[in-house]
């Protein structure tokens, strides 16, 4: 299994489309959840205060 963290600025709380002039980013793939976890906090708390920004861990089957 590989993981991958994606995600970014969407254009509301539904984190269903990304905002206009922006781009989906997708970093990884990373072999174990630890790995993607690291990545993913990062981000995370890194954009802790901005309400429109998140990322999620999304695990590659194939």
């Amino acid at each position: 299994m590989r993981y991958w963290v994606i995600g970014g600025e969407y254009t509301d709380t539904d984190f269903r489309q990304i905002a206009p002039g922006k781009a989906e980013e997708r970093v990884g793939p990373f072999a174990s959840f630890k790995e993607a976890r690291d990545a993913w906090a990062g981000r995370a708390f890194a954009t802790i205060d901005h309400c429109l920004v998140r990322y999620r861990i999304v695990e590659d089957t194939a």
